[in-house]
């Protein structure tokens, strides 16, 4: 008896070993009759891969987890497995991916990092207390595959680039320190052109004013300035709105230091009452249509710094009585405009200075000039101590007097062709275009083995953090903390992790990775068509940009979940946008936050920016609209479009289709049906919206269908359907989020093997419903962001190349 158990139990053990696990039965029967060694479909050969051992081929099951979870998996039309099985699948891939990596981390390798403009305009800010536009001194950053313009591969090094590094670095020298022989100059700052000036156009400028510009100018030294004001014109170069008087104000830090009276007279005649281009010309008024504003310039007293130049009409345009009509375009309004219309400032030119008196008192000068010599004797060590104060800050890390004696040498060569200024002038120019202030390196520790993981050192970790949450130097208390070897333990790490971002700096978040990320700054060069679109100009799509930026704002410094980006039940609002939007009691040019409930807006879905930008000029676009969810909010780009797309054929005059009959006939075509059977569907959900974010029911005289589907077959009925699936699949959403954040945070594209990082942070957030501070000290904390891998061997590097190569291809 006792040997038939024996057998038996021996017979049952043999069996449970050579079944196959119903994991690797439900990959052979949805999956293998593709992805097998005779297909080679995308590359994948299921049967040779292991699901006993997937740390052996991480890559190809990180790929077939993803293609499950996202549903794109078996393609539309073929079996799939039921919900429970797949999920259960992919759990057990992750789980198993997830416990090989935290036995064997791999954190990637961060090349040498240049700053892009956004930090070397930052930094300048930190280190000297001086606001620099960096889009105007340095050449446009190349952005990486994620659309982010800080990832190290991309940020590349020309001549014309050092060109500019050094041309900039003796411009914010000469403003910083405050040059006493400037060249008077002037700066222009043009008003867009298609920007409407009926009422406040900015929070720089008084209540009741209308129009103008709001400047924030730097004056280099104490002395006097010129401001000259240019009207806009119109027709034949015409000025626009002289046939009335209007009073225009100039101010400086908010008090006016000049009133202008424009329009309304020539040679003290009253204008004639029309001249709309109908009438007999009288050559003064001739004349004073085009030199309207040639005396509107003025002289004033300014101290050295930044302050705000604002120029507009102290008064607002009356309010119309009766029905408010619909605004006029083409001819019409702009003889209209000619006359009787509102003036509007063109540009502002700010000159100067003239009759300096003296270099002033700036807070680059107090950051720079910690100390002041009393006598010639004293020079060398003042120079000595103000210089390594800011190489220190400039290159990150704790300078020795072997690092500053090249800088001497700058100061002394200064020094000796003007003063004590000069000579720091030409140190502080030295600094700022030394490669540690320049560029972030990491270097491998001595002595490690190619292909090592370590730790970066506490000084590098300083950098990676400030740089991830502020696009910007460390600051005196992260590094002196660096430099005392605090900075690395966990609690202090968090402590500051959470102090940086609740500082105000941390709105770099907003400007240099929301805002890549959504896209937004396309919108700055979307131009509707004006023939479909006459209503659209320069207010609503700063409005727009607005929005959006004070959305996420409240989001982020909120430390809201982060799933609010998807259902909140708010937005930000003024006037002109909320009658866009067709929300009723909102009043004024300022903005505030209002309450959508019942609305068909409410998150990223239902605004303008997101909506105009996933547009053509002159339609929606279900595909560009599919494509933007796709990626940005399911995580599941589509492949690029293959050659020689068919474009989509337009409605006819008098047999009007669909854009839905369109796109249906589009996806006949064999070659952009496998990519838009999962775009357009996601699209029609916002197809409710038009090109410029404004609900309808209709297009070109038929109903709107807006239903949809998600890949994995999950139906849906328009925006409000679709942003209920978003939101019971939470988890899902924050994954993609933090893996775009992740990939900010490292300055390299997220890689297969940075993903159960990605995870781990999610599962840590997921206890506190996912805020942003949560997943954010979970990025900081994660492998990736405190390791790195040492350089390869040679042998190992060309691996990675042809691997790479095999991967593109």
């Amino acid at each position: 008896m006792q040997n038939c158990i024996v057998i038996l139990f021996a017979i049952t053990t043999c069996a449970a070993q050579t079944s196959a696990p119903p994991q690797r039965e439900l990959l052979t029967q949805y999956c293998a009759s593709c992805h097998n060694d005779r297909l080679h479909t995308a590359g994948l050969v299921l049967d040779k891969l292991n699901i006993e051992n997937v740390a052996a081929n991480a890559e190809a099951w990180e790929k077939i987890a993803d293609k499950l979870r996202t549903g794109t998996m078996p393609p539309p039309g073929l079996p799939r497995p039921d919900a429970k099985s797949s999920g259960q699948l992919v759990s057990r891939i992750e789980n198993a991916l997830d416990r090989a990596a935290e036995a064997k981390p791999n954190p990637g390798r961060i090349g040498i990092h240049r700053l892009n403009r956004a930090e070397y305009a930052n930094a300048v800010r930190d280190l000297l207390g001086l606001e620099v536009d960096g889009r105007a001194l340095l050449i446009a950053d190349d952005a990486g595959n994620q659309g982010f313009d800080n990832i190290a591969g991309a940020l590349s090094v020309s001549p014309a680039l050092l060109e500019r590094y050094m041309s900039a670095a003796r411009k914010i020298s000469r403003l910083a320190v405050g040059d006493s022989a400037i060249v008077p100059g002037f700066e222009t700052y043009d008003v867009p052109k298609m920007l409407t000036q009926d009422d406040r156009v900015s929070d720089d400028l008084p209540f009741g004013s209308r129009g103008g510009i709001a400047i924030r100018h730097y004056f280099p030294s104490d002395g006097e300035y010129v401001v000259k004001i240019r009207l806009r014109r119109q027709l034949y170069d015409y000025i626009v709105g002289v046939g009335r008087a209007h009073p225009l104000e100039v101010r400086l830090d908010g008090q006016r230091i000049k009133l202008f009276s424009v329009g309304g007279e020539a040679k003290g005649r009253p204008a004639p009452e029309s001249y709309a281009g109908n009438v007999a010309g009288d050559p003064d008024w001739e004349l004073y249509m085009h030199f309207a504003d040639s005396g509107l310039e003025v002289r004033f007293p300014a101290k050295a710094g930044a302050r705000i130049v604002g120029v507009s009409f102290p008064e607002s345009t009356p309010a119309p009585e009766g029905v408010l009509q619909p605004p006029q375009t083409g001819k019409a309004a702009v003889l209209n405009e000619l006359y009787d219309g509102n003036p509007s400032v063109e540009s502002v030119a700010v000159g100067g200075p003239y009759i300096v008196t003296g270099p002033g008192d700036t807070p680059s000068r107090r950051k720079i000039f910690v100390c002041r010599p009393a006598t010639g004797a004293d020079e060398p060590a003042c120079a000595r101590r103000i210089l390594a104060a800011l190489a220190r800050r400039a290159w990150r890390r704790p300078v020795s007097p072997e690092d500053v004696n090249p800088l001497l040498e700058f100061y002394e060569s200064g020094r000796k062709q003007g003063n004590f200024d000069s000579g720091i002038e030409a140190g502080l120019a030295r600094i700022l275009v030394d490669p540690e202030f320049l560029f972030r390196i990491e270097h491998d520790p001595p002595g490690a083995a190619p292909g090592s993981i370590y730790r970066v050192s506490d000084l590098e970790l300083a950098s990676r953090l400030s740089f991830f949450l502020w696009s910007s130097i460390p600051d005196e208390e992260l590094l002196d903390l660096a430099a005392r070897g605090k900075l690395a333990e966990p609690a202090v790490l968090e402590r500051q992790t959470r102090r940086m971002f609740a500082d105000a700096r941390s709105k770099s978040l907003l400007n240099n990775f929301a805002v890549e990320w959504l896209h937004l700054p396309k919108l700055r060069s979307m131009i509707p068509d004006p023939g479909v679109f006459p209503e659209f100009d320069e207010n609503l799509r700063q409005a727009f940009y607005r929005e959006t930026e004070l959305f996420l704002d409240s989001q982020m410094r909120g430390d809201r979940s982060v799933t609010g980006l998807l259902d909140a039940n708010y937005t930000f609002l003024n006037e002109r946008l909320a009658r866009h939007y067709g929300i009723p009691g909102v009043y004024g040019s300022h903005f505030r936050q209002v309450a959508l409930t019942g609305s068909e807006r409410g998150g990223l879905l239902g605004q303008g920016s997101i909506l105009t930008v996933t547009s053509y000029p002159n339609r929606t676009s279900p595909v560009v609209r599919g494509k933007w969810l796709l990626d940005n909010i399911l995580g599941s780009p589509p492949p690029p479009p293959p050659p020689e797309v068919p474009v989509l054929q337009e409605s006819e005059r008098g047999n009007p289709r669909s854009v839905r009959e369109r796109m249906e006939q589009h996806r006949a075509n064999p070659a952009c049906a496998g990519c838009h059977t999962r775009m357009d569907p996601l699209g029609f959900a916002l197809e409710n919206y038009d090109a410029i974010g404004r609900w309808r029911t209709a297009s070109e005289g038929l109903p709107i269908d807006a239903s949809g589907a998600l890949p994995d077959g999950v139906k849906f009925e328009g925006v409000g359907g679709l942003r209920k699936i978003l939101t019971g699949h939470r988890e899902e959403f924050v994954n993609v989020l933090t893996g775009k954040l992740l990939t900010y945070a490292l300055g390299r594209d997220t890689e297969y093997y940075d993903l159960p990082a990605v995870r781990g942070i999610v599962r840590a957030a997921a206890t506190e419903d996912f805020r942003w501070s949560d997943i954010i000290a979970g990025i900081v904390s994660s492998k990736p962001f405190q390791m790195r891998t040492a350089a390869p061997s040679q042998n190992q590097a060309v691996a990675i190349r042809q691997r790479g190569r095999q991967n593109d291809h």
